[in-house]
């Protein structure tokens, strides 16, 4: 397996008793982490996958005792120490019992896999408690998209560096590759271009026929890929439930059932404004990007400039908390990191760019300003950070 970066976060816990439970958008590389970290050890080991009907049914109708049994007839010794990976956990939602059973009578390391945050933040997290370590595995960040295409470079000195040249040259052709296609590790290792979006077509179509069969009671997937498709025109742009109920005509309690799934389920991600006032930001409205830019191109005509945005969005939401500021003025700052980082990210940057910057950014109090771009300007301007620096 090709290094991901969440095995050093993991690693360190990897001989507590508590269970290692790894959340994720589908086809991340959630069942190729936990298939390694299972492989890690004995060959006292059983892995169950619950898209699989004979499984679902195990653990969903047998009985603590008859559970047993059916480890003990795939192999499982339970008088030693035993590793057992379940896929997807979030298809059986009573099996949170069965683990917990598990996990308390025998000597047992669990490795599991949901694609629901909903469920393995709440139902899970609850039923057991002080019982597991939950860590959440998104799609490939861009230092591991290079490793996956065995590009030799030492990144860690570039993080977050003035843009050089040198560094933008040599890798701004994987970098674009980046942005348009995103970062499913599949996807990744695919050369030519159709290919990749024939995956992509693949990975949506699973989710809009699998996810929302198995973990949600909407019947109409065909209003929802309507909605998704409504959405990808829209990335960057707040969520004005009266206009895109209007668009799309989805019912605004329909469409913010949709929203919350969306979001849940890690395929959109919902952006906070930056305020002071906690009550003013549950009013007000929070902006759309898509958890990953292959899935934004297949669904639309999405321009360059949007799909950039979304990608710096990807990029800066594994380094923390992330929301944007806006007034009503239309002053506005793309995003806010960790409450102290102004970014304004431009496809192409100027001066101008970075003096606005500057100065919306001194009114908040934010002590550190970043403008962001994809290209270099044809004149002499460096002082931005090129895109492909921030891991």
């Amino acid at each position: 397996m090709k290094h991901r970066n969440i095995i050093n976060t993991i690693e360190p816990v990897l001989e507590e008793k508590q269970i290692i439970a790894v959340c994720g958008l589908r086809r991340s590389g959630k069942t190729t982490l936990i298939k390694y970290l299972l492989n890690k050890y004995s060959s006292n080991k059983v892995y169950f996958d619950l898209e699989r009907v004979e499984y679902r049914y195990l653990f969903r109708n047998a009985n603590d005792q008859d559970i047993v049994k059916a480890l003990e007839l795939e192999g499982l010794d339970l008088s030693e120490k035993a590793y057992i990976g379940i896929d997807e956990i979030q298809l059986v939602p009573e099996i949170t019992s069965v683990i917990k059973y598990l996990y308390d009578t025998y000597d047992i390391k669990f490795f599991v896999t949901g694609s629901s945050s909903f469920y393995m933040k709440n139902q899970f997290s609850e039923s057991l408690a002080g019982r597991k370590f939950l860590f959440e595995l998104d799609t490939l960040s861009f230092d591991e998209f290079l490793n996956f295409k065995e590009v030799k470079i030492s990144m860690p000195e570039f993080k977050f560096e003035k843009a050089s040249y040198y560094f933008y040259k040599r890798l701004s052709t994987y970098y674009n590759e980046y942005i348009n296609f995103g970062g499913f590790p599949e996807v990744a290792l695919i050369e030519k271009p159709e290919t990749k979006r024939r995956y992509l077509l693949d990975i949506l179509n699973s989710y809009l026929n699998l996810d929302i069969k198995y973990l949600a009671d909407f019947t109409k997937t065909d209003e929802i890929y309507k909605l998704l498709r409504l959405l990808s025109a829209r990335t960057g742009s707040k969520t004005d439930y009266s206009k895109i109920s209007g668009l799309s005509g989805i019912n605004r309690k329909k469409l913010k059932d949709y929203l919350l799934f969306l979001e849940s389920t890690f395929f959109i991600r919902l952006i906070s404004p930056f305020v002071t006032n906690v009550d003013r930001e549950i009013a007000v409205q929070k902006k759309i990007y898509f958890s990953d830019n292959g899935l934004l191109s297949v669904l639309g005509n999405v321009s360059s400039g949007a799909l950039f945005e979304n990608m710096i969005a990807s990029q800066l939401y594994r380094l923390g908390r992330l929301n944007y500021y806006a007034r009503r003025t239309g002053q506005e700052i793309d995003f806010i990191l960790n409450d102290k980082i102004a970014i304004e990210s431009k496809e192409t940057p100027g001066l101008s760019d970075l003096k606005t910057l500057n100065y919306r950014a001194q009114k908040l109090n934010l002590p550190n300003q970043y403008l962001i771009g994809r290209h270099f300007p044809p004149t002499e301007f460096n002082d931005f950070i090129w895109g492909g620096n921030i891991y």
